[in-house]
């Protein structure tokens, strides 16, 4: 038996001890219309998260949240991407559980905003919270890649657990980040964390 599966989990795990993830910004917004990280992200790490912390759409219950990445330090964010788009749904009431491919979430080729969570509940109750992990941001030899997990309160009072995942295909370094909702301003957090 191969002991490769263990190795791997072992490095995981050890790759995200406490004094291996480093907190690099913050940032809390209260009727914006978007959350831009336009320093930090460079060659000092290989990974970074972005954690996101009851994200609320103030106006529309068909506002996705979204996110885009920018290789002149956010005067455009406009990088080319190909992306895959699964959602997991379970409805309050029971009536419905599906999980399925989502044809209207991904991209390819293109250098629109990648949807994380569609269809957002906007009342005081309704959010979405989850992570996105971009790795080597830097590189200027190969592709992007990312992906994120995200669990909202949808606007048909369900469950949906969003994952996405794709690249920017753009051999340029990645050096700033933009997370917003297609329509309207929002409230939540989001942290940006290093990984050694």
């Amino acid at each position: 038996m191969s002991l490769l599966p263990y190795a791997s989990l072992t490095h995981r795990r050890k790759a995200y001890r406490a004094g291996d993830v480093v907190l690099l910004s913050s940032q809390t917004a209260t009727s914006s219309t978007s959350i831009d990280f336009t320093s930090g992200i460079d060659a000092t790490y290989g990974e970074y998260i972005f954690r996101f912390y009851n994200m609320n759409p103030e106006y529309a219950n068909t506002a996705s949240f979204v996110f885009n990445g920018s290789i002149d330090g956010g005067s455009n964010y406009n990088v080319t991407k190909t992306t895959t788009y699964f959602k997991a749904i379970h409805t309050e009431n029971d009536d419905t559980a599906s999980f399925a491919y989502s044809t209207g979430g991904d991209i390819a080729q293109g250098t629109g905003d990648q949807p994380l969570a569609r269809e957002v509940e906007h009342d005081a109750d309704g959010s979405c919270a989850g992570e996105l992990h971009l790795f080597n941001p830097s590189s200027t030899t190969y592709v992007k890649h990312f992906y994120a997990t995200i669990n909202s309160y949808n606007s048909a009072e369900s469950s949906r657990n969003s994952f996405v995942a794709g690249y920017f295909n753009d051999t340029n370094n990645i050096d700033a980040m933009t997370f917003k909702f297609s329509t309207g301003d929002f409230e939540g957090t989001i942290k940006m964390w290093g990984v050694k």
